[in-house]
């Protein structure tokens, strides 16, 4: 008894265990959804997604859901789209919205959008309903040297057919912000870019600035218009800074030549009054020796030092009389 017994729960135990993984390998319960749903997929074509490393359901479902919208895809399109990376359940939603809003997009397309890392569903949406793209503040200066403070809205809609190759919402807005620079840039005035917000977005919008973008710009809106520096009075200050400090150093190099001049000139009054010195300290020498030699005589001497204690008294009263003069 115990062995047909145990024999018994060893059989029923291995068949529970493949009843399981036959379920779980073999989507049962995918195939009958899919069959109650008008999608015909074999379930040969679900073991093959097992074996091909596919989750079938993120191929049944999106097939499912297209079936409903009335769109015709087959079954190895989307799998080759899944294995190829791209995500199946938004490119058949953006389909079906496209369809919706009777957009011309065809299977290829959306495949080549979402491969090509665009969100195609997003895409299809912006082309239904424009997107608002706002500009951070734009910088501008007008030709009386006013700078101006620009923000913009820009309404684009997605062009389906340029979404592969074009270029994206950053270059939309550096375009649009060089037209703004380029615009206020040759207005007289900044007040007639006050006056007159409309000629901005006009002038912009007549440049074509959606050339080559995903994007087709629909109107540019100045949403504020700021008055900031004066650029031109600061620019003349600037130049006026830097003329003054030129000038200081042209000053500052002359100021030190003379200086250096005077003190060359000084140098040489000292070497002169040594000289003078020297040749000073010489005549007691030069009288001795005359005297002695008998070229002059005493008297000659005494009538020389009456000259000079002469001159000395004369020189002393015509000082004492100059500043009498000064005090008075």
């Amino acid at each position: 008894m115990p062995g047909p017994f145990i024999f018994t729960i060893g059989t029923a135990l291995l068949i529970i265990i493949l009843v399981i993984l036959f379920f779980t390998f073999i989507p049962v319960g995918l195939w009958i959804t899919a069959y109650f749903s008008g999608v015909k997929i074999g379930i040969t074509t679900l073991i093959g997604m097992r074996l091909r490393r596919v989750v079938p359901s993120r191929i049944v479902n999106p097939l499912i859901k297209a079936t409903k919208a009335g769109l015709d895809i087959g079954v190895d399109k989307l799998e080759a789209h899944y294995l190829a990376g791209g995500n199946v359940n938004t490119l058949v939603d953006a389909l079906i919205a496209a369809q919706r809003a009777n957009i011309p997009l065809n299977f290829e397309r959306a495949a080549a959008i979402d491969l090509a890392g665009r969100n195609v569903l997003e895409a299809v949406q912006v082309s239904v309903n424009p997107k608002v793209i706002e500009t951070p503040q734009i910088s501008a200066v007008a030709k009386n040297g006013i700078e101006v403070i620009v923000k913009a809205r820009v309404t684009v809609r997605a062009n389906i057919e340029r979404l592969v190759g074009g270029a994206g919402e950053e270059t939309i807005i550096a375009r649009v912000g060089e037209g703004i620079v380029t615009t206020v840039g040759s207005s007289a005035s900044h007040s007639d870019v006050l006056e007159n917000p409309d000629s901005i977005s006009q002038t912009v919008l007549e440049k074509g600035l959606d050339s080559g973008t995903a994007f087709e710009i629909l109107s540019i809106d100045i949403a504020d218009v700021d008055v900031a520096r004066n650029i031109g009075a600061k620019l003349q200050t600037d130049q006026a800074e830097a003329d003054k400090r030129k000038a200081q150093a042209k000053a500052e190099e002359r100021r030190a030549m003379a200086v250096a001049r005077e003190q060359e000139m000084l140098a040489e009054v000292q070497a002169m009054k040594a000289k003078v010195v020297e040749a000073e300290a010489k005549v007691p020498l030069a009288l001795a020796k005359a005297l002695e030699d008998g070229k002059i005589g005493v008297m000659d001497y005494y009538h020389m030092k009456n000259i000079l204690a002469d001159t000395d008294m004369r020189s002393s009263i015509s000082k004492l009389v100059d500043e009498d003069k000064k005090e008075n």
